[in-house]
């Protein structure tokens, strides 16, 4: 996809594919075993990291923060990926997600 951006054409290029899983684990555990490697790049909602300790929050204050981030998996993208290696990542977590 391509915009302007202070009269020079840029193209955009997305750094996160983020997806909701239930079994997050189980999840990436057999995309794993099929060569769809995924990331988790926020394992824990802000309220409970060690930066934000001071607020005071609690585990259970904010839990759909938690919930999200109990769920979340990173799928591969980056801006080399083809075509075909997107469509096998999408198609891979279709069918292990849609196994239940």
């Amino acid at each position: 996809m391509e915009f302007q951006e202070g009269g020079a054409a840029c193209e955009r290029v997305d750094h996160l594919l983020v997806v909701y899983v239930d079994d997050r684990d189980a999840v990436r555990a057999r995309l794993e075993e099929r060569g769809v490697h995924t990331g988790i790049y926020y394992p824990l909602p802000i309220h409970l990291q060690n930066a934000f300790q001071y607020l005071g929050y609690q585990r259970g204050d904010f839990p759909q923060a938690e919930r999200a981030c109990e769920r979340v998996i990173s799928m591969p993208l980056y801006p080399e990926m083809s075509n075909e290696q997107a469509l096998y990542a999408a198609q891979t977590l279709r069918e292990i997600v849609g196994e239940k």
